[in-house]
């Protein structure tokens, strides 16, 4: 049985500062000049380095044999997880094509829902577009049938505010022009007027015609008690005491 022979590492040498190799000469040498004297004791000597070299090439196997059955049971181990990986893999790919499944149908059912709503949309605008019809023609009705009273009441109407000497309207948005006459004796034609304004939690004068210097005394017992009737007595009796004087 030939000698196993070490390998040589040659990268790892021609690393070294001084590259060499170690050839063994002196063992050979000293082999040679003392082989006459060892020569009765070969046999023995080359006996029990066989026996040495079958121990180490025994050892060697059983190493081998080992690292081969841990290899071996490696590989299997790798196999059982590459099957339980394929197992996961395929279970994976199911639940994914599931879910895209599902998503599809949302989908579906999300166009669903918004064509609904765009057919409700339209309806909703159709009825609103009737609403607005019927809205429009009962207000043309309701005003209609207001000038139609409107115009069987207006000479009543005219009939009292002559004889009161006072008339009341709206001017703009939350706001009443107020108009006395009959004031003045002497110029029965003679008028005075105020812009009562309601748009705020108190009232106030925007205008006034002649200028009425108690006036805003009248309108402080207006916001105090809030009785609007009462204002507009007592402001013509000042403009009544305003255009006679005050020896009348």
């Amino acid at each position: 049985m030939s000698v196993r022979v070490p390998q040589l590492d040659l990268a790892a040498i021609l690393k070294q500062p001084n590259p060499h190799i170690d050839l063994r000469t002196t063992t050979y040498e000293n082999s040679t000049r003392n082989f006459l004297k060892a020569l009765t004791t070969w046999k023995n000597r080359s006996i029990n380095t066989l026996s040495e070299r079958r121990k180490n090439q025994a050892a060697e196997k059983k190493k081998v044999i080992e690292k081969t059955h841990q290899v071996e049971a490696e590989t299997n181990q790798c196999k059982l997880r590459e099957i339980d990986l394929v197992a996961e893999l395929e279970k994976e790919k199911e639940e994914r094509q599931e879910l895209e499944l599902s998503v599809a149908a949302f989908k579906r059912q999300l166009s669903s829902l918004r064509d609904k709503c765009s057919s409700i949309d339209s309806e909703i605008e159709q009825y609103r577009v009737i609403t607005e019809n019927l809205r429009r023609a009962e207000k043309n009705k309701e005003r209609s049938i207001l000038h139609k009273n409107a115009s069987r009441v207006n000479p009543d109407l005219h009939f009292c505010e002559e004889w009161l000497g006072f008339s009341m309207e709206g001017i703009e948005k939350d706001q009443l022009f107020v108009r006395f006459w009959q004031l003045d004796p002497s110029d029965p034609q003679r008028d005075a007027s105020l812009v009562l304004d309601l748009s705020g939690s108190n009232y106030r004068v925007l205008t006034s015609s002649p200028l009425l210097p108690s006036l805003p005394i009248l309108v402080t017992s207006l916001n105090e008690t809030g009785d609007i009737y009462l204002f507009i007595k007592q402001a013509r009796e000042k403009y009544r005491e305003l255009f006679r004087g005050p020896d009348t």
